[in-house]
């Protein structure tokens, strides 16, 4: 059902029409819609076959234009959708057409100021994300080039591990024979000093020993090897340490291989005596 309002148009002065069902508001004399309730706010798509196509007809409705952006835009460029040159007498005959749309649409100084501003505010958002994007892009490379600085070096540190063991290893093998000379207790005693200097320049580049021992087991920087029955600790905390972790900063060189505690098993209860 359709209802006609004594309203005047702004173009024409005819009488307004309001259709009951949309709530659309137009023009009886000139056709002019002057309120559409049913309009997609986002950008159109046409298709030719029934699917979609993602060519875009149409920008997102704005109020930088009088209509919101609705009606056809004439373009200035000198060539056609399929990339033809345009002729210069077609170039004139758009031109004019243009300068008369562009008087059509804005009669008033009003309109014109009010067209201008928005336009002002368009420049200004474009210009106001231009700059964070910049901030953005600023913010990444600093944080790269700390990243660079930090962690340049986790290949030939995590690489540095495998000689630590090595010495470690061979420390151990050389304690436990009992047959030693005193020069070669001070040969074993300048390997501990090797190795204490080793670890001390590891630290000094921000690599880290991971402290198991008697710590709650944490998948980040433990991996188990084993568990262990025991009533002396809780369950799920390292008691036994297989090969030592180390942290760079803070990331993760290498987890620590462990042992993990466990509650034994309950004994089987022996049968009463008769």
């Amino acid at each position: 059902m359709v209802s006609f309002n004594i309203q005047k148009c702004q173009s024409c002065e005819g009488e307004l029409v309001t259709d009951n069902t949309t709530k659309e508001v137009f023009c009886k004399k000139c056709g002019l819609m002057i309120k559409q309730t049913d309009i997609s706010l986002e950008p159109e798509h046409y298709s030719i076959q029934g699917e979609p196509s993602k060519s875009r007809t149409g920008d997102k409705i704005s109020n930088k234009y009088h209509d919101n952006g609705l009606s056809t835009i004439i373009s200035n460029g000198k060539r056609d959708a399929m990339g033809n040159p345009i002729s210069k007498d077609v170039q004139q005959q758009m031109n004019k057409l243009r300068k008369w749309d562009n008087r059509y649409k804005i009669t008033s100084s009003r309109d014109r100021c009010l067209r201008n501003a928005l336009f002002l505010l368009n420049d200004l958002e474009e210009k106001l994300r231009l700059l964070a994007e910049m901030e953005n892009l600023r913010k990444r490379s600093e944080k790269d080039k700390i990243d660079t600085i930090k962690y340049g070096n986790l290949n030939l540190a995590r690489d540095m591990l495998a000689l630590g063991d090595n010495l470690s290893r061979a420390l151990d093998a050389i304690s436990s024979d009992e047959n030693k000379s005193e020069t070669f207790n001070k040969f074993i005693d300048g390997l501990k000093m090797a190795q204490k200097e080793f670890i001390t320049i590891l630290e000094k580049h921000g690599v880290k020993k991971i402290e198991s021992i008697n710590k709650k087991f944490d998948h980040n920087y433990h991996q188990a090897m084993l568990e262990v029955e025991t009533d002396e600790f809780n369950e799920g905390y390292v008691v036994q340490e297989i090969q030592s972790g180390f942290t760079l900063h803070d990331r993760l060189l290498r987890p620590s291989m462990v042992g993990v505690s466990k509650k034994p098993e309950n004994k089987k209860k022996e049968p009463k005596k008769a």
